[in-house]
């Protein structure tokens, strides 16, 4: 379902329904409908698909109204990011999509339009790509995140979880730090859920970590097993079967261990957000939590969520906006605290396996890195944004990730 911000339901709505009907005020908070020229539901500021006077009948602050609040990592990632350290290099930068802002590139077709940078055959020849074929397109990753979607067996049915969404607020109001809603977010859990394997071996991994950046992470021989136990967990799903199969047939990688190995660096590598060595990594930061200058983080799983409201470690205060799925996995863009510490844009999906969430970041850190990679799931739109960490390499130049959540905006 998709609730919304609340609305100041009036007049007219604008054309829509293909140029032939009007849109009337009860438009505003409809469901996503793909037959509409444009859209008046609370997500269609996030894939810009807006009727024309959405801003001025279905928001409550239209006159000066903010944009939508990014996740607070976006600005912390960006200017951690800087682009590159050596533009004209393809250090770090293979596999990456074409940006005219570059002044030499790494990407599929930088041979054939003679604009490669000078490094590019020594430093991305051996990374398991084949450069005479396409890159991936749009049309291919929203095919293969529909075929993630069905897969997802794993996944929670309606009656595993019972959600108290309560009071859905205006994106002005974030900042605020006011708790709207006096119960948990879940009502209800099926913890049957957590005996499977994939489900299992992801919670073990969640107390690993410090979550405060600054604090060198040092992981026991036991700490390490359970990386390994999850990776070997999740390939054995058809979810991770599929994202795989693709992968090799884009010839990104060319056997499941090669790229069993880089999912294992990219994500459990450790690299420094703070002070200390090897203090985070893009598994720590998206899906336990971390704490920077007082924030907290990333903190983007609906497991993690659930595990620490139920000791009392997280207070839910709104939500402003839900997705448009009927079933799980759904969308939730939630403020709440953690131990204190305060999330004003904290999004996640609802119900889905840890293989399904840990796919499409994969996937899309792989085909989009640093930047926005446009889904399909189950019929509607979705959009990941990923950040590549460039502070810090492994292996041959190549990226750790830094984070990756579903964006607020295209």
């Amino acid at each position: 379902m998709r609730a919304c911000i609340p609305l100041a339901l009036a007049v007219l709505c604008g054309l829509a329904w293909a140029g032939k009907m009007e849109s009337y005020a009860s438009r505003c908070n409809e469901k996503f409908n793909r037959d509409a020229a444009c859209q008046c539901d609370c997500w269609c500021p996030w894939h810009g698909d807006c009727c024309e006077d959405y801003k001025h009948l279905c928001t409550e602050d239209h006159k000066e109204s903010e944009p939508f609040p990014q996740p607070e990592e976006k600005t912390e990632e960006a200017l951690a990011s800087n682009l590159y350290s050596a533009p004209t290099s393809c250090q770090g930068r293979c596999y990456e999509a074409f940006d005219k802002h570059q002044q030499c590139h790494c990407n599929a077709h930088c041979q054939e339009f003679g604009n490669c940078c000078k490094d590019f055959e020594s430093l991305c020849s051996d990374q398991g790509f084949s450069y005479s074929s396409d890159a991936i397109t749009k049309e291919e990753i929203q095919s293969i995140s529909e075929k993630i979607y069905r897969a997802d067996t794993n996944k929670a049915q309606k009656e595993d979880i019972i959600l108290n969404r309560q009071n859905c607020i205006s994106p002005s109001e974030t900042r605020d730090q006011v708790d709207h809603c006096p119960k948990p977010l879940f009502t209800y859990v099926n913890e049957k859920l957590f005996s499977k394997p994939t489900y299992a071996a992801f919670i073990n991994l969640l107390n690993n970590y410090q979550r405060a950046t600054g604090h060198g992470e040092h992981f026991s021989a036991q700490q390490l097993a359970e990386q390994d136990a999850f990776l070997r967990e999740i390939m054995k799903t058809a979810v991770m079967k599929e994202l795989y199969s693709f992968l090799h047939y884009q010839n990104r990688y060319s056997s499941e261990q090669e790229f069993v190995d880089d999912l294992k660096n990219m994500w459990f590598g450790l690299y420094s957000r703070g002070k200390e060595e090897g203090d985070s990594s893009g598994f720590e930061h998206v899906f336990s939590g971390e704490v920077k200058k007082g924030k907290v983080t990333g903190f983007h799983n609906w497991i993690r969520f659930y595990l620490q409201e139920k000791e009392g470690l997280v207070d839910y205060y709104s939500h402003i906006l839900d997705g448009p799925w009927d079933s799980y996995p759904d969308v939730l863009a939630m403020q709440f605290t953690w131990d204190g510490y305060y999330k004003e844009v904290g999004s996640a999906f609802i119900g889905s396996s840890p293989e399904f969430e840990f796919a499409l970041y994969s996937l899309c850190f792989i085909a989009r890195p640093g930047k926005v990679c446009q889904l399909s799931l189950g019929g509607y739109p979705l959009a990941i944004r990923t950040y590549t960490w460039d502070n810090s390499t492994y292996g041959n130049g190549k990226k750790y990730i830094a984070t990756a959540y579903i964006v607020s905006s295209t």
